[in-house]
C-alpha cells in the first residue's frame, strides 16, 4: 500500500451507542472500497494513539459523536481552520484525551511531520448507555457522511489522475 495523502479516523466506543458512530463510519467506508490514497482507522476512545496514526499525513479528518443538545443526527464540520492555532497541550491525562489534544500534540512535537489539514465532523448522539446501538438518526447521518466523503474521496482521485 503506497503511503496515504488522507487518514480517517473514527473516534469513539463501539459499546456505548452513538459514541460509536466514528468507528462505524470508518467500517462503512471501508466496504465502500476506497482509493488507495485514503487510509482509514478505528481511533477508538485513546485520543494520544492516534498521534502516530498521523505521522506523515498531509490530511486527516476526524469523525466522532458529540452532545451538544443539537437535533440527534445533526451533523457539524469544524474546518481545517479552527485548528490551525491549537495552543499546545498542557498537561494532558492519557485516559481521559481527547482527539483535539491528539492534534495539538501531534503538531507540537519537534520533528515529527504532522498534517498540513486536519477536518472533523462530529455528529450529534442521542444515546450513549453501554449496550445501546447507533440511533436511528445516527445511524443515517454515519450514512450520509459516509458518502459524501466517498463522493470527495472518488473526486480527488480523478482529479489527481488528470492532473499532468
Amino acid at each position: 500500500m503506497t503511503n496515504p495523502s488522507i487518514l480517517v479516523i473514527g473516534c469513539g466506543n463501539l459499546l456505548r451507542g452513538d459514541d460509536a458512530a466514528g468507528p462505524s463510519l470508518v467500517r462503512r467506508l471501508g466496504d465502500r472500497g476506497l482509493p488507495e490514497s485514503v487510509r482509514c482507522v478505528d481511533g477508538g476512545t485513546g485520543g494520544i494513539d492516534v498521534v502516530l496514526q498521523m505521522r506523515g499525513v498531509p490530511e486527516v479528518i476526524l469523525i466522532d459523536a458529540c452532545c451538544s443538545g443539537s437535533e440527534p443526527g445533526s451533523l457539524f464540520e469544524i474546518p481545517p481552520a479552527e485548528f490551525e492555532n491549537l495552543p499546545p497541550p498542557a498537561g494532558l491525562d492519557l485516559h481521559a484525551s481527547r482527539w483535539d489534544h491528539a492534534v495539538a500534540l501531534a503538531r507540537s512535537l519537534p520533528g515529527v511531520d504532522h498534517p498540513r489539514t486536519v477536518t472533523a465532523y462530529l455528529i450529534e448522539g442521542e444515546r450513549f448507555e453501554v449496550g445501546e446501538g447507533l440511533s436511528p438518526a445516527v445511524d443515517r447521518a454515519v450514512d450520509r457522511l459516509a458518502d459524501l466523503l466517498v463522493a470527495r474521496f472518488i473526486g480527488c482521485e480523478t482529479s489527481e489522475a488528470a492532473s499532468p
